[in-house]
């Protein structure tokens, strides 16, 4: 069954690679001869730092789609400073940029100059997939880091998680993303973690300052739960897990709790809702090797958003600041 399970998503990449006219500067062999040894180091830089931290997977995950969403997956996320898009503060919360320089530096001990952040990021985000138990993805390779990051750039292309369906999948359809790809996509919520601030729309205080939930789609105890781990008062440091049951496991529990009324954001839950998407989440809770052959088509998509090649890019010296 499991390699049945593999040849079915390599099948569907190759189908991608060959079939998609936005990819087609980049390969999986780009660093081949230049520098052949890029997926075993960043794979065994991140499977060492997850042991040290088991929410980097998570953060990893989060950092490439605030990445890639906002003007494609360049590595602008990571440059540091003020008026940046790391300065935003949908973006202040993010983590695992020192491990993404760690491993560049890595990177340049064995090949200086050739691997980009962009692609660094990506390979991370991929390893730290499969070391979570989801599926190893096979991805092009070839991006250039972008030379512009703006904070201004990051609201009218990020998600919000109190978006309607409409929103979210109007802003994926900009990006070349399909319906069925928000759904496949919003399955690495079964991994990480949130403030409680990006949920705090399904509740509100009482006369008595107590939170109490305006919500009809959240399941009622755990609505108790997060008002128990969250607070009116709570500090705005605290974070809750997205996947309440298997946290730390990339698998399908994800569709599982949407079914059961305990997806954390509203987002989540609207999946369930709108009969434009319920039919595959009701189809990835039942069948987890569905769920994986269908993230590892939309996880190359959504890498593959306005990659910059050739002279578009440059190959930074450090992740967190643009070339001289």
């Amino acid at each position: 069954m499991h390699s049945n399970h593999t040849l079915l998503i390599s099948i569907s990449i190759l189908f991608i690679l060959s079939h998609s006219s936005f990819s087609s500067p980049l390969s999986p062999l780009f660093y081949s001869l230049s520098c052949p040894k890029t997926e075993f180091l960043v794979r065994a830089s991140i499977r060492s730092a997850a042991g040290d931290d088991p929410s980097l997977p998570g953060k990893l995950l989060r950092l490439l789609f605030h990445d890639c969403i906002v003007q494609g997956c360049d590595a602008s996320v990571l440059v540091a400073g003020n008026g940046t898009e790391r300065s935003d503060p949908a973006n202040r919360s993010l983590g695992g940029f020192e491990v993404l320089e760690s491993t560049k530096r890595l990177l340049d001990l064995f090949c200086p100059g050739v691997v980009s952040c962009a692609d660094v990021l990506v390979l991370a985000a991929r390893d730290a997939v499969a070391l979570a138990g989801g599926p190893s993805v096979e991805v092009p390779l070839g991006r250039r880091d972008g030379r512009v990051s703006l904070e201004s750039n990051v609201r009218p292309n990020m998600v919000d998680t109190s978006f309607s369906l409409d929103e979210m999948a109007k802003l994926f359809s900009s990006k070349g993303l399909t319906m069925d790809d928000l759904v496949a996509l919003s399955g690495a919520h079964t991994i990480g973690s949130a403030h409680c601030s990006s949920f705090s729309e399904r509740f509100e205080q009482d006369p008595n300052g107590n939170l109490v939930p305006v919500d009809g789609s959240l399941e009622e105890n755990y609505a108790m739960e997060l008002i128990q781990k969250c607070p009116a008062n709570a500090n705005p440091s605290v974070t809750v897990n997205d996947d309440p049951v298997t946290p730390t496991l990339f698998d399908n529990q994800y569709y599982i709790n949407l079914l059961n009324r305990t997806g954390l954001f509203l987002s989540d839950s609207i999946l369930l809702k709108d009969p434009r998407t319920r039919e595959k989440v009701e189809s990835f809770a039942k069948n987890q090797d569905e769920f994986f052959a269908s993230w590892a088509e939309s996880f190359v998509k959504l890498t593959s958003i306005g990659v910059k090649t050739g002279g578009e890019g440059e190959i930074r010296s450090s992740c967190s600041s643009l070339n001289g």
